[in-house]
């Protein structure tokens, strides 16, 4: 998981569960989700984006 604020990384995460990185996920969004803030799910083995917010359309 990499958390960015205004275009410069602030926060990487890693956990070996995919279901424990979700939640990480959720709970990341509710403190940082603002403007400016941009919070991407990646599996590192596959190189895939498995969730991101703001959700790109």
């Amino acid at each position: 998981m990499t958390l960015t604020l205004d275009g410069r990384p602030a926060l990487h995460g890693w956990w070996g569960s995919e279901a424990v990185a979700r939640r990480q996920f959720a709970s990341l969004v509710g403190q940082y989700g603002q403007p400016g803030a941009h919070i991407t799910l990646a599996d590192e083995e596959t190189g895939e984006t498995l969730t991101e917010w703001p959700t790109v359309q």
